[in-house]
């Protein structure tokens, strides 16, 4: 259900095609942006040991590898290499899928008019529920990345963000198994608000200040 939250419990996470050549392309945000959405999303996925999904498309021949930043969060996962445009062409994509035994897919892509909309539709046409990572996907321009939203939208997915999917996925501050690694996301890739749970804790708690910086 829809309405059911985002847990650890009942979520894959997925990223397609966060590869150089296919960054290059994207106009609708901001490319560091961009890669520290990203980044936020899969160390969400790492802390809470969410089930999570790497495929590429033409490594060799035109893509180039998936982001360094990216795999390191994924120590010795390969990611799924394919030659379709459309993730759900691949029989081995396909069956991870299955093999997560979760219905509720995060998707994050580059491009969202192509790599993300095509196994988007073709995962809900199989009865998945997915949530689509707005700002951890990139679209070669606004029109393209919000049309392609919208389809998916009006298709039955659901739009989230990098940050909602951590937060959804922690909820209560009561959980300390995952509370210090995820302050230590959100201070080093949640921007306004990562300044100022520093300021919080640095100048209204007296803590001295965070050296968390790259962890």
């Amino acid at each position: 259900m829809k309405t059911e939250l985002l847990t650890p419990a009942n979520s894959a996470v997925i990223f397609i095609d966060h590869q150089p050549q296919m960054t290059f392309g994207v106009a609708n945000i901001d490319r560091q942006t961009l890669v520290n959405n990203v980044l936020l999303l899969a160390k969400a996925a790492s802390i809470f040991k969410v089930p999570t999904i790497l495929t590429t498309v033409e490594t060799k021949s035109f893509s180039g590898n998936m982001w360094p930043q990216l795999l390191d969060i994924f120590p010795g996962q390969e990611p799924i290499e394919r030659t379709s445009m459309n993730s759900w062409d691949s029989p081995e994509f396909v069956k991870a899928v299955a093999a997560t035994g979760r219905k509720k897919l995060v998707m994050a892509a580059l491009w969202t008019e192509v790599c993300l909309v095509f196994p988007a539709l073709e995962a809900l046409g199989a009865g998945y529920e997915v949530y689509a990572v707005e700002d951890a996907s990139g679209g070669t321009s606004l029109a393209a990345h919000n049309a392609a939203m919208r389809r998916i939208e009006q298709a039955g997915a659901v739009p989230v963000t990098a940050l909602q999917v951590l937060l959804e996925f922690q909820r209560d501050w009561a959980r300390k198994g995952t509370y210090d690694d995820v302050i230590a996301v959100v201070k080093e890739h949640g921007g306004a608000y990562g300044q100022g749970v520093e300021y919080a804790y640095t100048m209204v708690h007296g803590a001295p200040p965070s050296r968390a910086a790259g962890r």
